[in-house]
């Protein structure tokens, strides 16, 4: 996936009314403790096409750019997105043309209003939709206004290709204007065939001054050292995208991501060897 966007200092969250929201404490610096940043459990739908508040989430990226071969559709009597019994439904389908259209969840816009952390715990709890040419992701981007932004931290915890039923990848991108300081490193997580489609599952990354580290169901699986051009603070995105250079004609329509929630925790930077990776106790 291409995306953009880093942003202020230190633990940050920008004002952003949600079900249970905090920033983080007064703390110092070595402290080790997650605070509630955003706890998303879709108890209803708060999905507005472009801006923050009062809704919670945005239905495309801050800069426009939509990608995959399903465009994202706004919210709406006929949109992609459904919230019933606390689970959130995104679904791909096509129109009477043919044309596929799905969604995508961002928390935050162009304006740089969003809600988000520097260093902590970011996790969604999903189960991904069967079928070749699904495309399904949980990821993270940098809060800021997208005007003049450069240097942009991306780290995708989860991207699924439908077609590859035992493994998912995950990765780290660093975007530049000039492309080539560009950079990215992604790994290969294996899974029992077939798992992702038949149950919910948590995918999660921890973000700390020293470490960039993934998990799956709160154990971890990979980890990288933290770039330098992580300056300022992360938002959370999901989507169901198509394609991704696969073929879609076999994908199934509709095609349904379900999504239980989207749980952000902020942390302090800690100490100077880190603080313990992974979620707070109660999700483990």
């Amino acid at each position: 996936m291409n995306k953009l966007l880093p942003g202020f200092l230190a633990i940050a969250l920008v004002a952003l009314k949600v079900p249970v929201a905090y920033a983080a404490s007064p703390e110092t610096s070595g402290s080790c403790e997650l605070h509630p940043v955003m706890i998303e459990d879709f108890d209803e739908e708060s999905i507005s096409a472009h801006r923050i508040g009062p809704a919670r989430w945005t239905a495309h990226t801050p800069w426009s750019g939509d990608f995959g071969d399903a465009r994202f559709a706004d919210p709406g009597p006929r949109g992609p997105f459904k919230v019933e019994d606390g689970i959130l439904s995104i679904t791909a389908s096509k129109d009477r043309e043919g044309r596929w259209a799905s969604g995508l969840i961002a928390a935050a816009d162009a304006s740089g209003a969003g809600a988000g952390t520097r260093y902590g715990y970011f996790e969604v709890r999903m189960k991904m939709p069967p079928g070749p040419g699904t495309w399904p992701a949980f990821w993270l981007a940098a809060l800021k206004p997208v005007a003049g932004s450069d240097r942009n931290v991306e780290i995708d915890v989860i991207e699924y290709y439908g077609q590859f039923t035992d493994a998912y990848r995950t990765a780290l991108h660093i975007w530049y204007k000039d492309t080539a300081k560009t950079r990215a490193t992604g790994e290969k997580i294996t899974v029992p065939d077939g798992s992702l489609v038949q149950d919910y599952h948590t995918y999660g990354v921890d973000v700390s001054p020293q470490a960039v580290a993934f998990f799956l169901d709160g154990k971890q699986v990979w980890s990288q050292p933290t770039p330098p051009e992580l300056d300022g603070p992360l938002y959370p995105l999901v989507n169901l995208a198509l394609g991704s250079g696969w073929p879609i004609d076999q994908t199934p329509n509709p095609s349904t991501l379900l999504v239980d929630y989207v749980h952000v925790y902020g942390r302090d930077a800690g100490p100077p060897n880190g603080c313990p990776a992974g979620p707070p106790p109660k999700s483990r």
